[in-house]
């Protein structure tokens, strides 16, 4: 996953933009990024690896040499960016919150035009240069954007700084977030609206599918009016969002609330206490716990002051210790005890799993496991949503596998509730992860628990049920 900000301003934008792209550590952990642009300096531009620290002490020294009254800033899972290219439509910079799936067929169309790609990104082309390029085969960047929207497959926000403005797009089909924000003498663009009240932001608008606007100081103007159609990640208010933030005018928080209450509404298990899985399990905890009147106890702690980032080390032997090192259970809250445990979603499982015995091993007698959202049963094609490198790696794929002995299985009969075979798989993965209970999220109340209509949503990752 990537997030960006931007800022225009009739005064120095430097910290508002290094400040607002830091609200956005959650959703990368890899790369980082500063472009900045001022009459007398020009454009600017830093780049960090964050894997081994964080945003903000990565970027402080580099804040007394930069200069401008605006500013594009983005971190990211993947690739190295902002993009700063020379074109036939002048000098601008890009930022970009994409996943690009035919990324390859779009790489070898550039170099049958014997087209030269100067980055690279996990070994291959580095796609927010390849959107570069392509806003570069058109007449202005308006036009380039829409090249873009009809060139790739996937998704694609995009921030463009120019030496006088920032064009601002959200992706096509809206599967990603981008929300205009304003205060005195400054406007702003930012994914996660969280950004913005720290800074003095107010939310202006929420830009619609493929809506593209211009924004300088004194406000904004539309370049391209928002589809009829909308994908929006439904995944962003079970997990990737920040509490704080709202996309289309919908709460994080008070949607993760929502899905626990909607789990305790259809569950009768009994238990000592209710857990959130520590972070994003929290607010789905909170509804479930006071939806049953069940205690909200903290069963476990993460410690963090030394250990903020569990996929630092480069081997996975030692991100699994690290993983291991974070989390300290308490015996005074969970010996003899049984506990029923709320997270947002289980993708491979594998830490979860390593959780729960650690758990087991410090006294706890019971572990009922309640998940925000329906079984992952589908790869995500339209975001970087996790980093498996194989649908396979699914716990629900996983379990599938041993029910049918083979890979290749119609996941449709496994994504119904009502068939027989969603509950053996939901059994199977209960089986492999050694909880007492195991219960999922069904779609419809989670749809209910956003409060956006289902069509507006991207559920494919559920349900198989998206397009491009």
């Amino acid at each position: 996953m990537s997030g960006f900000f931007g800022s225009i301003s009739k005064s120095s934008c430097v910290f508002d933009v290094f400040y607002g792209t830091d609200y956005h550590s959650h959703l990368g952990t890899k790369r980082a990024g500063l472009a900045y642009y001022s009459s007398a300096g020009g454009f600017q531009r830093a780049i960090h690896n964050i894997e081994d620290g964080y945003f903000r002490s990565k970027f402080e020294n580099d804040l007394p040499g930069f200069e401008g009254n605006a500013g594009i800033g983005v971190i990211s899972d993947t690739e190295a960016q902002p993009i700063l290219v020379t074109s036939h439509i002048g000098r601008f910079a890009v930022a970009t919150v994409s996943k690009i799936a035919n990324i390859d067929e779009l790489e070898h169309r550039f170099m049958k035009q014997r087209r030269t790609f100067s980055e690279m990104s996990q070994g291959g082309v580095n796609p927010t240069e390849l959107v570069a390029m392509l806003i570069a085969e058109g007449e202005d960047i308006a036009s380039g954007i829409e090249h873009v929207f009809n060139s790739i497959k996937g998704s694609c926000s995009i921030l463009v700084l120019t030496k006088d403005s920032i064009v601002a797009a959200r992706d096509k089909l809206g599967r990603t977030p981008v929300i205009a924000g304003k205060k005195e003498g400054s406007f702003a663009v930012t994914f996660e609206s969280c950004a913005f009240s720290n800074l003095g932001y107010a939310v202006e608008k929420f830009l619609g599918p493929g809506e593209v606007i211009r924004v300088t100081a004194d406000g904004y103007e539309q370049l391209r009016k928002p589809g009829e159609k909308m994908q929006i990640c439904a995944f962003l208010w079970v997990y990737f969002g920040y509490p704080p933030s709202f996309y289309e005018g919908k709460n994080v928080d008070e949607c993760r609330y929502n899905c626990g209450a909607a789990l305790a509404k259809r569950d009768t298990v009994n238990a000592d206490f209710v857990a959130g899985i520590p972070d994003s399990g929290m607010g789905h905890a909170l509804g479930y716990s006071n939806e049953r009147r069940i205690p909200l106890k903290r069963p476990y702690t993460k410690y963090t002051p030394t250990w903020p980032r569990s996929f630092m080390p480069q081997s996975q032997q030692m991100r699994d210790l690290v993983a291991k090192m974070k989390l300290i259970p308490n015996t005074a809250l969970i010996k003899g005890k049984s506990g029923i445990f709320l997270d947002d979603s289980i993708v491979r499982g594998t830490q979860l799993k390593d959780t729960v015995r650690d758990l087991y091993a410090a006294g706890l007698r019971e572990v009922h496991m309640r998940i925000a959202c329906p079984p992952l049963t589908y790869p995500c094609e339209f975001l970087n949503f996790s980093r498996s490198s194989s649908p396979f790696d699914l716990a629900s794929r996983k379990a599938v596998r041993q029910i049918e002995n083979k890979d290749e299985v119609d996941m449709k009969d496994y994504s119904d509730t009502k068939n027989g075979k969603y509950r053996l798989m939901v059994e199977q993965i209960r089986k492999n992860l050694g909880f007492t209970s195991l219960d999922y999220q069904r779609l419809n109340d989670l749809v209910d628990a956003i409060g956006l209509p289902k069509e507006k949503l991207c559920t494919h990752c559920w349900d198989g049920s998206s397009y491009y």
